[in-house]
């Protein structure tokens, strides 16, 4: 992957030059055609074409948002109603996440979202245990993660 960015770059830099034209517009230009010769030239590298993990790393970014307004507003309510109906619960959480850096990513996530907190990890690092602060079926916050934060996790993750 960091070939091909370097490719990328050098390829950009070279148009500049070529150009004669030392300006940022150039470069973006050169970049973007460099793309181009990547995607074209992507049978050759062995790895996934790292504009995919950079598309996909903004795709995490925008639901890890989208998930943080809705528990935001969905916390809210249960702040605002005038009596406190609230079902918390503990429970455990067995993910596919293998590196430290996915599980820490995804203990991070849960944690930042309001409403919940990953209380512990286990020391095999295959299971969290949980806290969320209002949850009627268990069974549906499990899955909501697993489709969710996890599952963008991997597409960032794997090749």
């Amino acid at each position: 992957m960091s070939f091909q960015i370097l490719l990328n770059l050098f390829l950009a830099f070279l148009w500049m030059f070529l150009s004669s034209n030392y300006s940022v517009s150039r470069f973006i230009i050169g970049y973007l055609l460099g793309l181009i010769v990547i995607i074209a030239l992507r049978k050759f590298f062995k790895s996934r074409l790292y504009i995919d993990r950079v598309w996909a790393v903004i795709k995490l970014t925008i639901l890890f948002i989208k998930e943080l307004i809705l528990a935001n507003v969905s916390v809210l309510t249960l702040v605002i109603k005038p009596k406190l109906e609230l079902q918390p619960a503990f429970f455990k959480y067995d993910t596919q996440l293998t590196e430290e850096w996915e599980i820490t990513l995804l203990s991070s996530l849960i944690t930042l979202t309001p409403g919940t907190v990953v209380v512990h990890v286990s020391d095999d690092s295959k299971s969290l245990f949980i806290h969320v602060i209002d949850s009627n079926d268990i069974d549906d916050t499990i899955d909501s993660i697993k489709n969710s934060f996890e599952k963008a996790i991997l597409e960032v993750s794997r090749s």
